[in-house]
C-alpha cells in the first residue's frame, strides 16, 4: 500500500474503519473542480457548484495515427496528488478546468432485493475491499489512487494502482462477449468509439462487489456501460451507467472529471501488507455503536 493512500487513513483505531470507507469511496470532481479545491468546497447559494477559479487552457485533443482520441497516460479522480493533504495543497497543482456536469442518477432498488439486503445490516467491517478483495466496476475507479491507460488501435489496458487491479479491454465495433463467461470481480469487458467517445461494454461479474456505498450489492446480472471522453481542457470525463434486472428498479448513473497528474505514476500497492487487523476494526467499530446507543 503506498503512502498516496495511507496518508489518507488516521492513526486512531475506534474511527479507521469509517476513514477506510471515506477514502475508498472518494467522490470525482464532476464539475471543474480547481487545483487544490477539496471536495464539496467552493460552491456557492443552494449548492451549486462554481467555474473554475481563473483562465483555462483549451488545445486540441491529442490523437493516435489513426485519428481516435489518444486516452493513453496517468489518470486519477482524487486523492492526495490533485486535491492535496488537509489544509495544504498539492505538491504540484493543476490548472483550471472547465465545468463537466454529469446527469447522476440515484441508487435505486427493487423492494424484494432492498428488503433482503437491509436484513443483512451490511457495515463498512463488510466492506469486501477491507479484505484486500478487488472493488469491481464502477467502484474502482473513484479509489484516491492513479490508474494508467495503454492504448492501442485494438487495445486498451488500465493498469490500476489500487488493489493491482487490471483490465484488458478489446476494442472493434463488431466485439461480442463470450456466451460462456465465468463470473469474476472484474466482470469482461469490450470496448467501441462512439465518435471521440470510448465506450466500454461489461458483463460477467460475480455477486460479491459493491456498487458503490455501505452494501450496495448487485446480482451477476449487473451490466456496466462506460464512458471515455477526452476533454480540450486536459481533462477527461467518465460516465457509467448500472443497470441490473435483479437487483435494481432503475439505471444507476455515475462519474466524474479525471486529471492527468503532474509527476505521477501507478506504483506498487500491496493491501495485505499494510492492512489493519479486520478484527480489531471490527471491534472498534462494535464499540462505537455500543457508545451511540444502537446496540
Amino acid at each position: 500500500m503506498t503512502n498516496r493512500f495511507v496518508s489518507s487513513l488516521i492513526g486512531s483505531l475506534s474511527i479507521v474503519a469509517a476513514v477506510l470507507a471515506a477514502s475508498l469511496l472518494i467522490s470525482l470532481p464532476s464539475r471543474g473542480q480547481a487545483p487544490g479545491q477539496a471536495q464539496g468546497q467552493g460552491k456557492g447559494k443552494g449548492g451549486a457548484p462554481k467555474g473554475p477559479t481563473g483562465p483555462v487552457t483549451h488545445r486540441p485533443i491529442p490523437r493516435t495515427p489513426d485519428g481516435k482520441p489518444d486516452l493513453s497516460g496517468t489518470w486519477q479522480g482524487g486523492g492526495v496528488s490533485i486535491n492535496g493533504e488537509a489544509g495544504a495543497p498539492p505538491v504540484n497543482p493543476l490548472p483550471p478546468i472547465d465545468n463537466h456536469p454529469v446527469a447522476r442518477q440515484p441508487l435505486v432498488y427493487k423492494p424484494e432485493f432492498d428488503a433482503a439486503r437491509k436484513a443483512k445490516n451490511f457495515t463498512t467491517v463488510d466492506d469486501p475491499t477491507l479484505y484486500c478483495l478487488l472493488p469491481g466496476i464502477p467502484r474502482i475507479v473513484g479509489m484516491p489512487m492513479p490508474m494508467e491507460f495503454i492504448q492501442t488501435p485494438k487495445v486498451l489496458a488500465i493498469l490500476y494502482e489500487s488493489f493491482r487491479a487490471w483490465r484488458r479491454i478489446p476494442i472493434g465495433n463488431d466485439l461480442k462477449h463470450d456466451p460462456d463467461i465465468t463470473p469474476t470481480w472484474m466482470g469482461d469487458s469490450v470496448a467501441k468509439w462512439e465518435g471521440d467517445t470510448l465506450v466500454v461494454d461489461t458483463i460477467g461479474f460475480n455477486d460479491k462487489t459493491w456498487i458503490s456505498g455501505t452494501g450496495s450489492t448487485h446480482t451477476e446480472q449487473m451490466h456496466v456501460v462506460e464512458r471515455y471522453t477526452l476533454n480540450d481542457d486536459g481533462s477527461m470525463s467518465w460516465e457509467a451507467k448500472v443497470e441490473d434486472p435483479g437487483a435494481l428498479a432503475a439505471p444507476y448513473v455515475t462519474g466524474g472529471v479525471l486529471r492527468a497528474p503532474i509527476g505521477v505514476h501507478v506504483e506498487e500497492y500491496e493491501c495485505i501488507e499494510n492492512n489493519p487487523d479486520p478484527a480489531h476494526m471490527k471491534k472498534a467499530a462494535e464499540l462505537e455503536s455500543k457508545g451511540k446507543g444502537k446496540q
